[in-house]
């Protein structure tokens, strides 16, 4: 296992694979399985799969679906969207789910946190906060789960977040998301020093030393999106992840 995942998170939109660009238009993929099957291959460690509409329709997580993932997979899958409820996450781990990413409900409802983990424990509890530069004030503004910007802190939820059984904190910045430029080193810093649990990193990667930059800033993880499906300017679909050698030459 690598000393710092490098995390393949791929979108879920009516059963496709698709890639956004700083949350804003999505572009079809591929095939989920197909992804899920070339992934066994590369070995990668982990998968995160996140349904980016259930929320916005009101509709509980797509089991069929998770059921269907969970099955192919050979690595720990965590599975996001639509979870609202201790339910809704009991049921996904009984389909072979390992951990449930709770974006929506862990702002407005940070109490389904630990109730989830007092079941599964806190490790299978992962935090999703999506965040955006701008504002009256400038700055940096927390968005909920509609991807609209919140009047709260994003600083207060990650720690309310913890504090109520998260195990983990996806921190996504979506100005970087799907660019390709470079994670948000300051977030990344800032974001480090407010909480003891594991931080995913998301948004920006590019190339390999965007990786290790994230990490040098506070990141114990790094969940790649764009640059695990796209290739070239030009956006070319091709579904891929570094070799291992790649990855741990980081941190020789």
């Amino acid at each position: 296992m690598l000393r710092h995942r490098v995390i393949p998170s791929l979108l879920l939109r009516n059963e496709g694979l698709v890639k956004t660009t700083q949350f804003g238009k999505a572009s079809y993929v591929g095939d989920p399985i197909n992804a899920v099957k070339i992934f066994n291959e590369k070995e990668v460690d982990e998968l995160i799969v996140l349904d980016i509409d259930a929320t916005r329709e009101g509709r509980p997580p797509n089991f069929a679906m998770a059921e269907e993932l969970a099955d192919e997979c050979f690595m720990p899958l965590c599975w996001g969207g639509g979870i609202r409820s201790v339910e809704d996450a009991k049921t996904l781990f009984s389909l072979g789910i390992e951990k449930v990413a709770i974006r929506s409900a862990a702002v407005d409802n940070p109490g389904i946190l630990r109730a989830i983990a007092d079941r599964a424990g806190e490790q299978a509890v992962v935090a999703s906060i999506d965040v955006k530069k701008g504002g009256f004030f400038g700055g940096t503004q927390l968005l909920n789960g509609n991807g609209v910007k919140d009047k709260r802190s994003w600083q207060q939820a990650i720690q309310t977040a913890v504090a109520h059984g998260a195990g983990e904190i996806m921190l996504m910045s979506a100005d970087h998301d799907g660019m390709r430029s470079g994670m948000n080193l300051e977030l990344i810093r800032e974001a480090s020093k407010l909480v003891e649990v594991p931080l995913i990193a998301a948004g920006g990667i590019g190339k390999t030393e965007h990786i290790r930059e994230a990490v040098d800033a506070g990141a114990d993880a790094v969940a790649a999106g764009a640059w695990c499906v796209w290739q070239g300017p030009q956006k070319a679909v091709l579904i891929t992840y570094p070799r291992y050698e790649e990855l741990t030459a980081l941190w020789d």
